[in-house]
């Protein structure tokens, strides 16, 4: 068992507190790919609510999954997955393009040759409509927006059409923890990863594409990588983090307290 699910008490605990149910549908599950382990998480867009946090009613970033998931509880509502949702400043606001229930709260940032992950272009925006979602190339992005009711910039880019990243090299020998986010070209279903070990850019990149089938990805972070998923009793609560991109249902009957 990895650090990372060291949460496990944790999160039971967490569970019997706020009394939120477990899917009973599993939409996470340990994925092995060339020798090193991830978690992956799908959800259909036309089934799922999937949606970005940044701030909540004061005003204030939630900073955690368990700020968020208590939120949402005073509404009738339980956070069924959560994972941060792409690079953020100090103070916690999103590094680039930011929408929320169709309101753009920042603007995108396409300025290139920084020294981030950020800034090796090309990056790009992963977006969520009314039953769509995608990972789009920026410059296409900001050139055809499209009906986003969600959007968040990131970078760089793992897979653009199918291809990895001209940047990402075979023989790179930086390795983190990761995360990121893919569209499957056959169901169309997003599929989240983070990984449970340290791994290069190569092996995330061709994790999407090779494993995932994806045509199109986008790396969210690495190092602060968090993933909260009920269903597997865990709860990556390691820092304050900036957006969040999580799946909401609505409260199961008999839980409420």
């Amino acid at each position: 068992m990895t650090w990372r699910c060291g949460f496990a008490a944790l999160t039971v605990l967490f569970g019997l507190v706020c009394g939120c149910a477990w899917p009973a549908v599993a939409a996470c599950a340990p994925k092995d790919f060339d020798g090193a382990k991830f978690t992956v998480c799908a959800f259909d867009p036309r089934h799922e609510d999937i949606r970005l946090f940044w701030k909540g009613a004061d005003g204030r970033p939630y900073g955690s999954f368990a700020a968020l998931a208590g939120a949402l509880k005073a509404k009738g509502q339980q956070l069924a997955f959560a994972m941060n949702a792409g690079m953020f400043k100090e103070d916690q606001s999103p590094v680039g393009l930011y929408i929320e229930k169709g309101q753009k709260l920042h603007g995108a940032d396409t300025r290139g040759g920084g020294a981030s992950n950020f800034h090796l272009k090309p990056n790009g925006v992963f977006w969520i409509g009314d039953g769509a979602a995608g990972v789009t190339e920026t410059s296409r992005y900001l050139a055809a927006p499209p009906a986003a009711r969600y959007a968040t910039q990131s970078g760089p880019m793992l897979i653009v059409d199918g291809k990895i990243h001209p940047r990402i090299q075979p023989n790179g020998t930086s390795e983190k923890i990761r995360n990121g986010v893919g569209i499957s070209s056959d169901s169309g279903a997003v599929e989240f990863a983070i990984a449970e070990e340290p791994v290069t850019f190569d092996a995330f990149a061709r994790l999407f594409r090779d494993a995932l089938g994806c045509r199109n990805a986008l790396f969210l972070d690495g190092s602060v990588s968090s993933l909260y998923a009920p269903e597997l009793k865990r709860d990556d609560e390691l820092e304050p983090i900036g957006p969040i991109v999580g799946v909401v249902r609505p409260e199961a009957v008999g839980t409420t307290q």
